[in-house]
Parts: C-alpha cells; structure tokens; sequence
C-alpha cells in the first residue's frame, strides 16, 4: 500500500508556537552549584581563572546561601579548601572539618537546599592525589593504595552523612568506591543516603581551573592511572554498570562538554538519574570569550546546558547555575 507525499508544517512560528512544541526544557531546578568552603574569616576571594566563583569562609557564606535558594536553585557541590594538608587527608573526615561545619550552617540556614558533599581526598592530602600514596620498594615508584584510600573515603562519607549531607558524591575513582561507601554508609545508620557517582570521569585538560580552586593539583606524576582515556567510550559503559551494581544512585559524566555522546548513551542503557558535569574549563572559556566581546554571554551559556539537557542529563552540575537561573526567571 502505498501513502501519498505529505508536506508537514514547520511548527517554528511563533514563540508560543515553538514554546508549545519544545522537546527539551531547561530549568533552574535542573542545577546543582558548586561551592568551594574555605578556613578564615571574611574571605571572599575571587578565583582568577574562574571569574565570578569564590572561595567562601564560613562568616560570608551564609549570603552566599540564601541567594542560590533565592533563586530556585536546588542545591550546592560542596568543596572544602583546608588550612591543613597531610599524606592521609585527614582535615576530610574530621568531625570540625570545613565542609562538615559548613554543611551543617547551610542546613541551619536552608533546611530545603540540598547539600551534596565532594567525598575525596585530594584537596586535604599534601601530595594532591586522590588517595593514600605508597612507594613499591623494588622500584621506588610512588603509587595510590586503592584498598587504604577506601577505608579513609568511607571515613569521610560517613562523617559527612553525620553533618547532614543529603547526597554523597564520591569523586576518587578508586576500585570498589560505590560498593565500599555504601556499605559504610548503612552500617552508620544513612541507608537514606544516596550516592552521586562519578562514574565516567576522563583524564581531562577540562580541569585545569578547578585546581586553582580547590588547590587540588598533583605534586608529582598524573591522575591517569584511575581516570578514564577521552579516547574510550565503551570503556565508560563498563564502569557507569559496575557503579550500578554497587549501589549507585545517580550517575555522572565528566566533563560534559565534550562528551555529550556518553551522556546519551548512559541515559539510554540505565534507569538512573544522569549528571553532567559542566566542568571548570568549560565555564572559564565562555566567560574569557565573553570579556572579549566576542560571544553573547547569555545566549551560549542557556544553548550550552540546554545541550545537556537534550543529550540525556537530569541533573547539571554547573557554574553558571545563578546566572543561568537568573535569565531563565526574566
């Protein structure tokens, strides 16, 4: 049987009509903002490579706060900037922590903002690695002892927890994070508390700001040996379903610009909530641009997450998110 040749309508009029046939809708409960605590009083410390993001001390922030719940975001990254660094991170796990007195002001002060700590050690250790660093005696090579980091990472989520965190984030990339954080987080009594998985997180040239931030850079050697090549993408399946089957509860892709496609294909192959991440680099690219002149701000910010958005993510974790919140609301 054959059909005749129809000539379909381009619904793209109007702005009721394209707002009435849009596919994908951004939204500022769509964002998570990232937020970087740090020990002192009356820091407001702008982050040179990151213009408009601060370090915040604990007397400023309380400001900080009441603005992102102002504006309808939904909750805040929590990165904690320490006074003190040694080989074991231990300012990550401590009870009068940074981001455990800061997360608990900021449930004091916004009971309903959701609070999602950055379970890691690399900006309490003094090396910058994600985990506990050992030598190998034959070689006098350094390396990062996987089972010894969990130990301390479950420390640290555990600790957070007991703050009041409403999600735990774990961004190590050891071996068995999920599984060995989960476990430790119901043996504590926080069954409740979910886990924000950094599932697929590349080996990226992305980061590079964010380091400034969180003070966070290796003293030697890279972080490759537990990030993933930007080349795999198969790869990236296989470490979102070993996250599944440990216990996550959301999955992340970072960095997100560039990997727009592992977005999709998380959100097609699992029934998690997928996070991108919009990470640093990303965002300081578009503010350098646009101090120059030569992009509309607004414009390719909004396009760029509603990219995200279209790609697959549930949740964007992004630096824009009051900026992006504010032009959405006007």
């Amino acid at each position: 049987m054959s059909y005749p040749i129809v000539r379909h309508r381009r619904l793209r009029g109007s702005q009721a009509m394209r707002n009435l046939v849009r596919e994908t809708r951004l939204s500022m409960h769509d964002f998570l903002y990232p937020l970087f605590v740090t020990e002192g009083t009356d820091v407001r410390s702008e982050i040179p490579s990151m213009p408009g993001v601060f370090h915040l001390s604990l007397d400023v922030l309380e400001a900080e706060i009441r603005e992102i719940a102002s504006l309808g975001i939904q909750g805040v990254l929590l990165f904690g900037v320490p006074s003190h660094k040694d080989e074991i991170g231990s300012e990550a796990y401590g009870h009068e922590s940074i981001v455990q007195r800061a997360t608990r002001a900021i449930k004091g002060w916004a009971p309903e903002l959701l609070v999602v700590a950055d379970t890691c050690l690399c900006q309490f250790t003094s090396h910058g690695h994600c985990g506990v660093v050992k030598k190998d005696e034959r070689t006098n090579n350094a390396y990062v002892d996987n089972d010894l980091s969990l130990e301390l990472l479950v420390k640290t989520a555990v600790s957070q927890a007991e703050a009041g965190a409403d999600i735990i984030a774990p961004s190590n990339m050891m071996d068995g994070y999920v599984l060995a954080i989960r476990a430790g987080l119901d043996e504590a009594g926080f069954e409740h508390v979910p886990i924000m998985a950094y599932s697929v997180k590349y080996a990226s040239s992305f980061y590079g700001p964010f380091r400034d931030a969180a003070h966070s850079t290796p003293q030697f050697g890279d972080r490759k040996t537990y990030q993933m090549d930007p080349a795999n993408a198969r790869e990236a399946i296989r470490e979102a379903e070993s996250d599944v089957r440990e216990g996550a509860d959301m999955l992340m892709v970072k960095p997100a610009l560039a990997y727009m496609d592992i977005i999709r294909e998380l959100k097609d192959q699992f029934d998690l909530p997928v996070v991108a991440y919009n990470v640093s680099a990303e965002y300081s690219m578009i503010k350098a641009a646009a101090a120059q002149g030569w992009i509309d701000e607004r414009s390719i910010v909004l396009e760029t997450l509603l990219g995200f958005k279209r790609a697959g993510a549930d949740i964007v974790i992004t630096y824009h998110a009051k900026d992006a919140a504010r032009w959405l609301q006007g």
